[in-house]
């Protein structure tokens, strides 16, 4: 699932960068994109924040991640990784905060997110489940906050991503704290423990209290914040408030949910195990014991907090214990209240169990996403992977045409003026590499197939002559050349026509036919229009050109690129001629030392070698050093066939 937003996220990125012409985040910030292309882009950016920050309705991987150790659950599920989409969008919000298609979603998915996770939450009795799905409400709660796009919601939204972590953090490790201590994390079988433990008691209900917003703990100051960027008579901000008021009164109702489940109770079972020891005990202390801290003094956290909300417009609003008799304060009181009397009327949350319809239920949505992509790459595969080389090469060149070609025909790209003939010799030389491209498919012999080709190669090098590069006509008259040898060594040894086993219908033959016509015709518009674009010299070629006589003492630039300047690449494509001589010339002298070598009538081919793999050679004749080998009678060797 995250690997599917990750995806998405990359591709938003790429549209965003395309469209703003800058990698930097802080470029695209400066100067947001507008279009099409922007917008797709950053639909495509929420959804990977989506993703990777459990937001509905891809919130089912955080829960089933508990599994994890309770270390790793505080760490990365308190602080680092569940942040990951959170951070994306509070890093892109100064540029796009403003616009309908950034903040809706960001609303409307984070609100349904608060509400779905605090009402799951209160129908776990796993300690480590529970906090899951508060970490899933406290995620939407954030994505919210980060969406407002003024400075008193950057100012809370920056708050409660720290105060998160915090009392999330030392919340996990509580649980972790008890499962080793009494080998379950049940809230049904869990009692008496704030008795047993009361420091681990004390130190949870800190957090616990951080979480739901209990002055003067952090939690409470950036909560309060929260409020007061709502508290405006638009209709907007009205709903907005009332999701948040909501989504906290269901906060402090599972606040209390885990507590009570934890510590209450007078019965002293399960286990006989002892409390925490005092490096775990610390461990705890610190997140909880700072949540208490930094409440006291809010201006410390302000201090970063107020430099990111700085970027917005807004009131010059500061955190802080007490702003007097307002509206948030009265929210504060009412959540808290309302919180504990839901926490009273819990059972309510066990008689809606399976309510929900099946299909707008997330685990089975999950399932059934993945069996359709598991038919669609069996199905795509089936057509794709067939093993047909034609296949492979029509996909590639399919590719290849369509995508650039849209490309072209949306774009605004085309040559100015192109001049399609320089020289006289250019229209024989053209001719000649037309005919021999237009008669290679009606070749019948291989030898006739690869001189033809040959042809092809020799015309184009005859053109780099006409053009006066002499340098690379040499190279491609020597590549050529080596083929061509290569190719005539190898077809002695196979049978000298073409051989068709199956036969190929009409239709395959008109489709790889309007393939390669297509590809053709694009590769020939695609090099006018491009070296129509060129008005002046590159910047690396002035560079080359400026270098080439001081540096090299060359006039010929070509030549002090070959050798010089990127001598590296000439000793690469020389060693890439050398292996192609090697292995012709060890083509050859196996040949001749295979010479007189005659197969005895009764050993049988060997399965993999080229008289036996190649079809072309079925009905021919295998041949072995130039002459016909003797097969067995009928019946013999015919099953290692």
């Amino acid at each position: 699932m995250t690997t599917l937003g990750g995806l998405a996220m990359l591709l938003g990125l790429i549209l965003l960068a395309t469209d703003a012409g800058t990698l930097r985040i802080s470029g695209i910030v400066a100067d947001p994109p507008t279009g099409a292309a922007a917008t797709t882009g950053i639909a495509l950016l929420l959804v990977g924040a989506f993703t990777k920050s459990a937001q509905v309705p891809f919130h089912p991987w955080l829960p089933t991640a508990m599994v994890a150790p309770t270390p790793v659950s505080a760490y990365l599920h308190a602080a680092a990784m569940v942040k990951a989409g959170v951070y994306l969008v509070a890093r892109f919000a100064p540029a796009f905060a403003d616009r309908p298609e950034w903040w809706v979603p960001l609303v409307v998915v984070g609100l349904w997110t608060m509400l779905l996770g605090g009402y799951r939450a209160m129908r776990q009795y796993d300690l480590k489940l529970l906090l899951a799905f508060g970490t899933v409400s406290q995620l939407g709660f954030l994505m919210v906050l980060l969406a407002g796009g003024t400075r008193v919601s950057e100012l809370a939204g920056a708050t409660m991503i720290l105060v998160h972590g915090l009392f999330k953090s030392a919340l996990f490790l509580t649980a972790g704290a008890i499962d080793k201590g009494t080998g379950t994390r049940d809230l049904r079988e869990l009692s008496g423990l704030g008795r047993r433990w009361p420091g681990l008691a004390l130190l949870a209900t800190l957090a616990a209290a951080s979480m739901a917003g209990v002055p003067p703990l952090l939690g409470f100051v950036g909560k309060e914040t929260a409020l007061e960027a709502f508290s405006h008579a638009t209709v907007t901000d009205v709903l907005i408030l009332a999701g948040i008021a909501l989504g906290s009164v269901l906060t402090t109702a599972y606040t209390v949910r885990f507590l009570v489940g934890a510590f209450g109770g007078s019965d002293e079972r399960p286990g006989a195990a002892g409390g925490p020891g005092a490096v775990f005990t610390a461990a705890i202390a610190v997140p909880a014991g700072a949540s208490l801290v930094l409440g006291l003094v809010p201006g410390a956290v302000e201090r970063f907090a107020g430099t990111y909300a700085d970027r917005f417009p807004g009131r010059d609003y500061h955190l802080g214990l007490w702003h007097g008799l307002t509206l948030p304060l009265l929210l504060s009181a009412v959540i808290l209240v309302g919180g504990y009397l839901l926490y009273r009327r819990s059972a309510v949350f066990e008689r809606t169990a399976g309510w929900l319809p099946r299909a707008l239920q997330a685990d089975p949505g999950y399932r059934a996403v993945l069996r359709g992509l598991n038919r669609l790459a069996q199905g795509l595969t089936a057509r794709i992977q067939t093993g047909s080389l034609p296949v492979y090469l029509s996909t590639i060149l399919v590719a290849l045409t369509v995508v650039p070609t849209w490309g072209l025909i949306i774009g605004s790209v085309g040559p100015g003026r192109p001049t399609f003939v320089h020289s006289a010799l250019q229209l024989p030389l053209s001719l000649l590499v037309v005919v021999a491209a237009l008669a290679l498919p009606f070749a019948r012999r291989r030898l006739t197939a690869v001189l033809l080709t040959g042809m092809v190669g020799y015309g184009v090098g005859g053109l780099f002559l006409v053009f006066g590069a002499t340098d690379l006509a040499l190279a491609q008259f020597l590549v050529e050349t080596l083929t061509l040898v290569v190719f005539v060594l190898v077809l002695r040894r196979v049978s000298a026509p073409f051989v068709r086993q199956h036969p190929v219908s009409r239709r395959g033959t008109l489709v790889k036919a309007v393939v390669a016509v297509a590809a053709g015709t694009f590769v020939a518009v695609f090099a006018v229009v491009f070296s129509g674009l060129r008005e002046s010299r590159s910047r690396v070629g002035r560079a080359y050109a400026e270098l080439a006589e001081p540096e090299a003492g060359a006039t010929n630039v070509v030549n002090a690129i070959l050798v010089d300047l990127r001598a590296l690449d000439t000793v690469g494509e020389i060693t890439v001629l050398l292996v192609a001589a090697v292995g012709a010339a060890t083509l050859g002298l196996a040949l001749a030392r295979g010479r007189g070598r005659v197969i005895p009538v009764t050993e049988s081919p060997v399965a993999g070698s080229a008289t036996d793999t190649d079809p072309d050679t079925t009905g021919s004749g295998d041949r072995s050093g130039g002459r016909a080998v003797e097969h067995p009678p009928d019946g013999a060797g015919e099953g290692g066939r």
